[in-house]
């Protein structure tokens, strides 16, 4: 029998291409998505497959599936500052309320139970490169806190439900990650300069630009996820591509490969914005044999060549 796989912000942006993975590995889908940062637009190419089923649905609310369900994979949350900013309340109840409702499922149905978590549960670290055996530096009443607290309190519950209930559970620490179905208004630093270096607008970088950043494509972050969910790991795992640039070096590249005309212009740096982020993923690459692969021009290359048909259609 085939594989069923529940995947909960299925219509975002790593929601949605988990879910070709796994249709693509022959599991039978069920996408959850209250469309409140997705888009149907990022599944409805899968709309045509038997095999796929979408629910609009709040997961911070009981969650029922029909028959077997083999693996969870909890991805609803608004990920980008500009959203989990925008939606503070909702961040926090769907790392809370929505994590307890998806391992509450994961316990009927027996399922394997993975955690989409984040960088952002290091804060602004001063440990460099992130292990998983930081514990952070957090502000938990700041304007990030509600994100950072909500995926630390997430990983807690996560990590409860495994050692009270024996649920095999996965915790996917996701660093910088970009490539196609992005959005264009995502406030994050990456699809923010493309968006303005195709417009030919100034490019805005917070701060002098020299904090750090490491970006990891989107197929190399969804090979890692998809080999976690099929090992036997259930403690935390760094998921990133450890090449380092500063965000001044970021904004120059994208403004020479979209040939614009753009000037980058410097405004003042955000509240408790990380100086440094790069991962560790000597755990990943020992425990999963996974790296990344993807280099970022080739990268930076695929996800412009989207963005332009985005704006060439608008």
């Amino acid at each position: 029998m085939k594989k069923t796989a529940v995947v909960t912000g299925g219509a975002g942006f790593l929601g949605s291409h988990l879910c070709d993975k796994l249709i693509n590995e022959g599991m039978r889908i069920f996408c959850i998505d209250n469309l409140l940062t997705g888009s149907i637009q990022n599944i409805s190419h899968l709309f045509g497959e038997k095999d796929f089923t979408f629910y609009k649905y709040d997961v911070t609310n009981y969650i029922h599936i029909p028959g077997n369900v083999d693996y969870i994979l909890h991805f609803a949350s608004p990920a980008s500052p500009a959203d989990y900013m925008h939606y503070p309340i909702q961040t926090l109840k769907v790392g809370s309320l929505g994590t307890h409702k998806a391992l509450g499922l994961a316990k009927e149905k027996k399922a394997v139970f993975l955690l989409a978590s984040t960088s952002e549960i290091y804060g602004d670290p001063i440990i460099h490169p992130q292990p998983e055996t930081y514990w952070g530096n957090v502000n938990p009443t700041g304007p990030r806190g509600v994100y950072d607290e909500a995926k630390r309190f997430a990983e807690a519950l996560v990590m409860a439900y495994h050692r009270s209930h024996g649920i095999n559970t996965k915790i996917a620490r996701i660093f910088n990650t970009y490539g196609t179905r992005m959005r264009l208004d995502d406030g994050r630093a990456l699809p923010t300069f493309i968006a303005q270096a195709l417009r030919n607008d100034d490019v805005t970088v917070y701060g002098d630009g020299s904090q750090t950043r490491s970006f990891c494509y989107v197929d190399d972050m969804i090979d890692g996820i998809y080999r976690l969910l099929l090992s036997d790991e259930n403690e935390p795992i760094n998921f990133g591509n450890p090449e380092e640039l500063t965000i001044k070096q970021l904004a120059e590249k994208i403004v020479a490969f979209t040939n614009s005309k753009s000037k980058i212009i410097f405004k003042e740096l955000p509240v408790d914005d990380p100086k440094i982020r790069q991962p560790d993923i000597k755990k990943a690459s020992k425990k999963l044999n996974w790296f990344p692969y993807v280099a970022l021009d080739l990268g930076l290359e695929k996800t412009i060549g989207y963005f332009q048909k985005i704006t060439d259609s608008i």
